[in-house]
């Protein structure tokens, strides 16, 4: 029998199992306190905001959320859960939010999202792709403090001047550091806006660079 010519039949992902009015509710609650927070809450802290009796009953809910895929449970953590993108369910108008970022690791890898912000991208121009939360002092010259989240517009190249989410390697791995750019015939400054802190002068023949990309705003959290 000559072999069939048809294509194989490739079905669509599944649509994620609908969820109660309660469990909306539930999570619509965590998903505003995380916007609000940039953290997750506790399991007390959902008790209290809903109206639980106990932590426990909190947890009850958290873990069918997470059997329908509404969350990601991390355990041994207070704070340790994550609202999800669910299949057929398209989350608009949000901006993932980028914690820490483990060295060789893509920068929007799923373990680096905190959670997901509920501001419109087209805010900014051009437009921004993700917040990253800001570690340090390095840049308060330039009105971006510790703590906060900068509004970062995906981008491999970069003008001179412009603030700049950069990948530098080195022996021990690679750091993601917020910085402004210069450039200095074929060296590169990453200028920190606060005296106390030296350039860093990089030969990108000798020390890999990579631009992440360019900020675009910077959104105060206060915390």
């Amino acid at each position: 029998m000559a072999p069939s010519s048809r294509r194989p039949f490739r079905s669509a992902p599944p649509e994620a199992p609908p969820l109660t009015a309660r469990q909306q509710q539930i999570l619509d609650w965590i998903r505003a306190y995380v916007e609000t927070a940039g953290m997750p809450p506790t399991r007390a802290e959902i008790a209290k905001g809903l109206g639980f009796s106990t932590a426990s009953s909190a947890e009850d809910h958290l873990q069918a959320l997470a059997r329908k895929g509404a969350i990601e449970l991390r355990p041994g953590a207070s704070r340790g859960l994550r609202v999800r993108e669910r299949p057929g369910v398209p989350v608009q108008g949000t901006l993932p939010l980028v914690g820490r970022v483990a060295a060789g690791s893509p920068i929007l890898a799923t373990g680096h999202i905190e959670g997901r912000f509920r501001i419109d991208p087209a805010l900014f121009a051009p437009r921004a792709d993700y917040l990253l939360r800001v570690r340090g002092d390095s840049m308060v010259d330039a009105g971006i403090r510790d703590g906060d989240l900068l509004a970062v517009h995906a981008a491999a190249e970069a003008r001179s001047g412009q603030v700049v989410v950069a990948r530098v390697g080195g022996a021990g791995g690679d750091e993601v550091t917020v910085k402004r750019l210069k450039r200095r015939g074929r060296t590169i400054l990453l200028m920190a806006e606060n005296p106390a802190y030296a350039p860093i002068e990089i030969d990108p023949q000798v020390t890999p660079l990579a631009i992440e990309g360019v900020g675009v705003g910077v959104i105060r959290t206060g915390l």
